[in-house]
């Protein structure tokens, strides 16, 4: 899946968009060129910062005690447009389970990879069991761009907030007040590693049952993949990830959410990711299960499924910005045509917007939606609204191809609709998607308020989730907002003008929640 790599250097506080081709291991930003390389802040947040001032917040009068006996470094206060923070930096290996409490005025911070425990290897024999509990309303943010969070096998998550208090994870440059509707990749991203099945081995094969892989752009070891599918890589409720995507290496970038061989066990609903440089999420190997996930202004993908992964989403918002990313869906296998687990996603009530601009969102993958490469993909109950954009491109490659069917799924797309590559044609495509039952391949969009359900949607007969399994939630409606009283995105999100959530949320992106 490779695409043309080109560099392209910025200020981090003036960050730029830029685009290209996206896969597994092909994952720089769509648009104008390559990879975004961003020059990281001379300190790590530390010392007073002389941005836009004001705002209510007052810095709390020191870091608080936690259980790990590496402790909170106390770097001094941070100020921005909602008031003064004090900066308190979380270790670089986290050895112990320890809380972050939600402290008025206190803001945790990642001055470089943090890693969550050790990684416990391919089976159970070395865990540190190591919880990293999070509390409602914290705000954590990367300090430099290299910043990341690596949840290791064997070790879990709890960042667990509410729909009044989300937790936040951010950039330096959105404390400071710098960002703009078009700020991304400020600093890496959430990364949770697992024991679940992965394809395209780093080490070890998939014919023996030993294949792992290794976290892309990590210098140092960040390994995932195990045999077992049903592991438990913790918890992520009602959680915000803004600005993520720096590049960690040579063509290499990480996504506001990364999960690799994440099993079912591991519990994600409620995440929003805004403005990532690269994909909003992407989820390698493994069973991941996604419930209410909203993704805004992705560079890349929207969702991103690959290298064998076994997913189930429901309840999904899809919205790229005008003229920025790639496909709302990249589904494949990185080439690994003959690798099993085929990679296989089924995705219920969604709504995935590319909006009606002039410009092309599609870059390399020449449609709103790509399925290729031993994958299997089910879509149901939901909607493809891209008025300039192709909707659909099937590649055809290997013995068995990937797949699609579709069951009351609604396409607003232009007059192309469905593109075939490899061993497919278009006219191919254009049958697998209409032999689904309920397959609407010419349908007007009514939505109101970019993504509320109006009178065609409702029209639109619900297909019965029960056959997709115990995962999915029973629906009588397509699409991922029924209508104005179905509000399951209200309070934990944020705003911004490429998708405005309403009153009552978290407060715009570009800025900070003040309580």
């Amino acid at each position: 899946m490779a695409g043309n790599k080109f560099s392209l250097f910025m200020v981090a506080s003036l960050s730029a968009l830029a685009l290209a081709g996206c896969g597994a291991d092909d994952i720089s930003s769509p648009g104008t060129g390559g990879n975004v390389t961003i020059n990281p802040p001379a300190t790590g947040g530390g010392g007073t910062t002389t941005p836009p001032t004001g705002g209510t917040v007052t810095a709390a009068s020191g870091c608080p005690t936690i259980d790990d006996p590496q402790g909170l470094k106390d770097d001094g206060t941070i100020t921005g447009p909602t008031g003064s923070y004090r900066v308190c930096t979380l270790p670089a290996r986290i050895n112990r389970s320890i809380r972050l409490t939600k402290i008025s005025g206190l803001l945790y911070q990642m001055a470089g990879r943090v890693d969550v425990g050790t990684d416990g290897g391919f089976t159970p024999t070395a865990d540190t069991n190591v919880t990293l509990t999070i509390d409602p309303g914290v705000i954590v943010f990367g300090g430099t761009g290299q910043s990341w969070l690596a949840v290791n096998r064997g070790n879990k998550i709890s960042a667990v907030g509410t729909a009044t208090s989300p937790i936040i994870f951010t950039s330096r440059d959105n404390v400071l007040g710098l960002n703009t509707e078009t700020s991304q990749g400020q600093w890496g991203g959430v990364v949770l590693m697992g024991r679940g099945r992965v394809t395209d081995c780093t080490t070890g094969s998939v014919a023996a049952g030993t294949c792992e892989r290794q976290t892309e752009g990590a210098a140092d070891p960040a390994r995932f993949g195990g045999a077992n599918d049903a592991d438990n890589s913790g918890r992520m409720s009602y959680v915000q990830i803004r600005y993520s995507g720096f590049v960690l290496g040579a063509n290499v970038e990480l996504q506001a959410l990364t999960t690799e061989g994440v099993g079912s066990a591991t519990v994600l609903d409620h995440i929003m990711s805004y403005n990532s440089s690269d994909d909003g999420s992407e989820h390698f190997g493994g069973s991941p299960n996604l419930k209410y996930y909203v993704s805004v202004g992705a560079d890349d993908d929207s969702l991103d499924v690959d290298t064998g992964a076994q997913m189930n989403v429901q309840f999904a918002l899809l919205v790229q910005r005008s003229g920025a990313g790639d496909a709302l869906f990249e589904i494949d296998s990185n080439g690994f045509e003959t690798d099993t687990p085929r990679t296989k996603l089924q995705v219920s009530n969604f709504t995935a917007i590319q909006a009606a601009v002039t410009s092309n969102n599609e870059a390399n993958d020449q449609a709103s939606a790509l399925f290729r490469g031993n994958s299997d993909v089910t879509l149901v109950n939901g909607f493809i609204v891209t008025p300039n954009n192709e909707c659909i491109r099937m590649n055809g490659s290997g013995t068995t191809p990937s797949t699609l069917t579709a069951n009351s799924v609604g396409l607003s797309c232009n007059a192309t609709k469905f593109i075939g590559t490899g061993s497919y044609n278009a006219t191919q495509v254009t049958g697998f998607f209409n032999a689904g039952s309920n397959a609407r391949d010419t349908f007007t969009s009514t939505l109101s308020g970019l993504f509320i359900n109006g009178s065609n949607e409702t029209g639109l007969a619900a297909f019965a989730v029960a056959p997709l399994g115990a995962f999915f939630t029973a629906v009588t409606y397509a699409g991922a907002v029924k209508d104005s009283s179905d509000t399951w995105y209200a309070g934990w999100t944020c705003n911004s003008t490429a998708a405005n959530f309403g009153t009552g949320n978290s407060g715009a992106c570009t800025s900070l929640p003040t309580t």
